[in-house]
């Protein structure tokens, strides 16, 4: 199809491309302008893959990015809520110099407007469309989505799976959203800015929940952590068992206790020899603590003791857990996250006990 024929359908409301998607994509202007360039170029762009719904609406699943780009270049892209986004301006690129400053069409200043010419040419340059069938297992749409790294910036695990996750639910992406925001949280992940910037809070949250609520047995039959989160974040949308009310009140219960008691230090290593924990967050004591602590929560709540008491306690049981040979084990240099999750997550429930 000619990237007219796109844009038409897309005004015509037969086109999503999920406008929401755009906060986990980092193009720069440069990038943008550089797929500008490559259509006068005459480069090949990467196919277009889309997700035909029953009534004929196709859905982007790869490409939504290099479309919306376009479009908003053109003046015809619209944000979440059906608000028009204010069109692009080029930069000067590698090879045309001449598109710094460039807009589709500026009725103020028509030296900065393409000419006719220019824009009828854009709007004939053909598109590949990949069509795939809308009954094909979600897996494939975290697939695809990995394909996108041709011309723009390569996207973290997570920001890939959000993709699938607002496809699949959007109201379950939201609702992992705001948990991943929950302050008491926050404090106790105290995440890099990279990791912040790349959504690895949100991915934390699903590990919470998924860690908790999946035996260990299962656990240890994965490979592949990335695949086996995502595959579990769609399970959860899809599974009438899994009551976000109940789930919610033990996340933030747990945060709570934990900010309460060991706060900032509450994953991070037990420096035996200074006696006090230190360093960056580990995503293994996390896993451990979150989960051994979000499986007890109720028995913490209930217990008689003071909040120095409990927080004694809570101290005891971290280091408890860093002097386990099971745990040091699971997690050392090339260990398997099958192994490592079959070990520490069990381990993780039997030690944080009130």
């Amino acid at each position: 199809m000619s990237l007219g024929e796109l844009m038409n359908v897309y005004e015509d409301g037969e086109l999503q491309i999920h406008p929401e998607f755009q906060r986990f994509f980092r193009w720069s202007i440069e990038q943008k302008s550089k797929l500008i360039e490559s259509l006068f170029l005459g480069i090949p762009i990467p196919s277009i893959f889309v997700s035909q719904s029953d009534d004929g609406v196709w859905d982007v699943i790869d490409g939504s990015q290099r479309l919306s780009t376009l479009f908003q270049f053109a003046g015809i892209l619209k944000d979440e809520n059906g608000n028009l986004l204010e069109p692009s301006v080029l930069t000067k690129t590698k090879y045309l110099h001449s598109l710094e400053n460039k807009r589709w069409e500026d009725k103020d200043h028509p030296e900065n407007s393409l000419t006719p010419a220019q824009r009828i040419k854009i709007k004939r340059q053909k598109f590949d469309i990949k069509i795939v069938k809308e009954s094909s297992d979600p897996g494939i749409k975290f697939e695809l989505f990995q394909r996108i790294n041709s011309l723009g910036t390569k996207l973290s695990d997570q920001e890939l799976r959000n993709c699938v996750l607002i496809m699949e639910d959007k109201s379950f992406y939201k609702w992992i959203l705001e948990l991943s925001q929950y302050p008491s949280f926050q404090n106790c992940v105290c995440l890099s800015d990279k990791d912040t910037d790349e959504q690895y809070d949100l991915e934390l949250v699903l590990r919470f929940f998924i860690f908790k609520n999946v035996d260990s047995v299962t656990l240890g039959e994965q490979k592949n952590i990335s695949d086996y989160i995502t595959e579990y974040a769609i399970h959860f949308t899809n599974n009438a068992n899994f009551n976000r009310e109940s789930e919610e009140r033990i996340f933030k219960n747990t945060f709570d206790f934990l900010n309460s008691t060991l706060g900032v230090t509450s994953f991070r290593r037990y420096n035996s020899e200074k006696e006090r924990f230190e360093g960056k967050f580990l995503v293994t004591t996390f896993e451990a603590m979150s989960v051994g602590v979000g499986s007890n929560i109720d028995r913490w709540i209930s217990d008689a003791g003071t909040l120095d008491q409990k927080t004694e306690k809570m101290k005891s049981r971290a280091r408890e857990l860093w002097q386990h040979d099971d745990y040091l084990d699971s997690i050392g240099r090339g260990a398997r996250f099958n192994t490592r999750a079959r070990m520490i997550i069990p381990l993780g429930k039997r030690i944080f006990v009130p």
